[in-house]
């Protein structure tokens, strides 16, 4: 099984996007910055993504125009069609194949209607001519509201929405009614009479108390084995005992602890999605409720951080960029330190510890990293050497997975049970090494490193509880059935306050 996104914003990729705006960036195995969704299709499959997951109108008209300067069109007039639905369709194509899958879902974002998703509408509409009925299918998520002031539930903007796809040559196959109470039988056989589809081929989509339940519903309503009859596929019954016992340990946890997250984009929450995905799955293992909170870090500061942070039972530091909110971030390190609170730092969390442990433990009082002040007398953290003379934004980072070799006798080695390890990365600066010597001595233990020593990827402080921080990104590979060590180990320590 494989998975797609095809996004028609006109940013190349999601990299540069405020979180803000878009939420996090999520960051595939081959290095990918791509669509906060595919950190979902990744929970739910299992299945590492790739850079075919995911394509934006921006990387179409990139890629399309640097054919065009390179002759690669032989001087043809570039147009909309062919060569913007042909792109659209070679990345479709070549995701399948670089998937190896038997089944490839392409998910159109956007609603129907947009101007800007009407290319990749026409490009679906090729491929259905291409590969004909029985190998494609096209399934249409449409809205089923309910109107308070009537008691009912309205099918119009379903019809309304097929009726749309019908005027660009496409008929969708099932609809999947989106809605926050039962469909009807009566309401499912007049929504597939007026949009042209087998009865059984409406299934409804109802809100649940967890997104983890919705495989659950979906496949009691038919949806696996109506679209495995439409593709003709001789499919066993799918086994979903794991599952079931997941979704079944989330609904049953007897303990409950509370994580300060520190943050500055936490007004949006979505910034920080795989992290608190990863949060709530650790729980699941350890029939733990997790609760999550949220925490301004320009709002903190070393007066007000008792008061604000006294009540969680540990404290995380995820990764972001800039200077802003920094100092509340570091003040939330040296409480967590000098409190004894299990802390765990993702990214610019593992550097902000870094440079508070440099000021209050190290003597080293104007430690920064070169990032926030280009002019600290203490760089402790600097700009990776490959970084100097980047000047892009775009995709120039160090992304995608790369080794890390784990120190024996270390919280690491104890959480991993494994000496080499593989997580994905997103960031420029790293621990400037000039300080190693003076940071072992003060009793920070580098219990991660590339394998080459050259740079740092883990710390540890013992003998807290639990104080780690990581250059890495552990929350793009935690699972709902497959928690990662680290938020393991995060809220075990957290929950045995």
């Amino acid at each position: 099984m494989g998975a797609q996104k095809l996004d028609p914003y006109i940013n190349v990729d999601p990299g540069t996007m405020s979180p803000f705006q878009h939420g996090e960036v999520f960051v595939t195995e081959d290095g990918a910055e791509t669509d906060l969704d595919l950190g979902h299709y990744e929970r739910f499959m299992d299945e590492n993504l790739n850079k075919y997951s995911n394509l934006t109108t921006g990387r179409v008209y990139w890629d399309v125009l640097t054919k065009e300067r390179e002759g690669a069109y032989l001087g043809e007039t570039i147009q909309v069609i062919p060569h913007i639905t042909g792109e659209i369709k070679r990345f479709i194509y070549s995701g399948a194949r670089a998937a190896g899958a038997d089944v490839l879902i392409t998910e159109i974002g956007g609603t129907i209607g947009d101007i800007e998703s009407q290319p990749f509408l026409e490009a679906i509409r090729q491929i259905f001519l291409e590969t004909g009925r029985g190998d494609c299918i096209l399934i249409h998520v449409t809205l089923v509201p309910y109107i308070e002031g009537s008691e009912e539930l309205k099918s119009k903007p379903t019809q309304h929405s097929v009726r749309e796809l019908q005027s660009m040559g496409l008929r969708p196959g099932i609809i999947v009614a989106r809605c926050d109470r039962h469909v009807p039988d009566a309401l499912r056989q007049k929504i597939a009479m007026f949009c042209n589809v087998k009865p059984d081929c409406v299934i409804e989509n109802v809100t649940l108390p967890s997104l983890y339940e919705a495989p659950l519903m979906l496949h009691s309503g038919g949806l696996d084995g109506v679209v495995c009859r439409e593709l003709m596929l001789d499919a066993p019954p799918p086994r979903l005992n794991e599952w079931e016992a997941m979704v079944e340990r989330s609904k049953t946890r007897e303990r409950h602890v509370r994580i300060a997250l520190v943050g500055k984009y936490v007004q949006l929450r979505d910034a920080y999605l795989s992290v608190a995905e990863a949060l709530s799955h650790a729980g699941y293992a350890l029939g733990t409720e997790v609760g999550i909170q949220w925490v301004d870090s320009g709002t903190l500061n070393s007066e007000n951080a008792g008061t604000v942070l006294g009540g969680a039972g540990g404290i995380l530091i995820p990764g972001g960029f800039g200077d802003r909110g920094i100092e509340g971030k570091i003040a939330a390190c040296k409480y967590a330190r000098e409190n004894n609170v299990p802390f765990l730092g993702i990214c610019l969390g593992m550097q902000v510890a870094v440079i508070e442990f440099a000021r209050n433990v190290c003597g080293l009082s104007g430690a920064n990293s070169s990032e926030f002040d280009p002019s600290s007398k203490d760089p402790v953290i600097g700009l990776m050497e490959a970084q100097h003379g980047v000047r892009g934004k775009g995709g120039t980072m160090r992304l995608g997975a790369y080794p890390c070799s784990i120190r024996q006798g270390t919280a690491l080695e104890r959480l991993y049970s494994n000496g080499m390890v593989y997580e994905r990365h997103r960031h420029r600066y790293e621990f400037n090494n000039v300080y190693r010597k003076m940071f072992l001595e003060k009793g920070l233990v580098f219990s991660g490193m590339s394998p080459d020593g050259a740079l740092v990827e883990a710390i540890e402080l013992p003998p807290a509880r639990f104080f780690v921080g990581v250059q890495f990104h552990p929350e793009f590979k935690s699972r709902p059935n497959k928690p990662h060590p680290l938020f393991i180990g995060l809220v075990e320590s957290a929950a045995a306050v």
